[in-house]
């Protein structure tokens, strides 16, 4: 696989003049291959590269999405006067951030579990297994939740 995503070019004002006069709108030069053995095991390679850019997102975010209160444990949950205060358009709570840092870090670990080839089966009991599992089955969720917020 090589992928190759150009530089994001700005939008100068000249830009919406182009598009309505002419229908031309500035593009990023993308190029794209993909190998036969790339989608062998497709959800391994997607690991690979999801993982360093969901850990570049949190480290460079600006702001955080809405996260649904049962997608976080208990205590980052907000109380019934915030969520009343978030359908007024209010303002965020203490714990808005944490909530989307949260959900991160639950979609980095599932990827990064997919990602390592070092996750020996016969190693653990089959509780444990069976929890590895829901773990990354929750951060995989997770990621087709959020798909849309992954930006900043």
């Amino acid at each position: 696989m090589k992928v190759k995503i150009g530089p994001y070019r700005e939008h100068r004002f000249w830009h919406n003049w182009a598009f309505n006069k002419f229908g031309w709108s500035p593009k990023v030069k993308t190029s794209i291959r993909i190998d036969k053995w790339d989608t062998w095991s497709m959800d391994h390679t997607l690991a690979l590269i999801v993982v360093p850019m969901l850990k570049q997102l949190k480290e460079t975010t600006h702001g955080a999405p809405y996260v649904y209160p049962e997608d976080v444990p208990s205590e980052l949950r907000p109380t019934k006067e915030e969520l009343l205060n978030y359908t007024n358009n209010a303002d965020t709570d203490g714990n808005w951030f944490t909530r989307w840092d949260y959900v991160l870090d639950e979609m980095i670990w599932a990827f990064e579990q997919k990602a390592n080839d070092t996750w020996i089966v016969d190693k653990y009991s089959r509780e444990d297994q069976e929890a590895h599992q829901e773990r990354m089955t929750k951060g995989f969720k997770l990621f087709g939740k959020y798909y849309e917020n992954l930006w900043d």
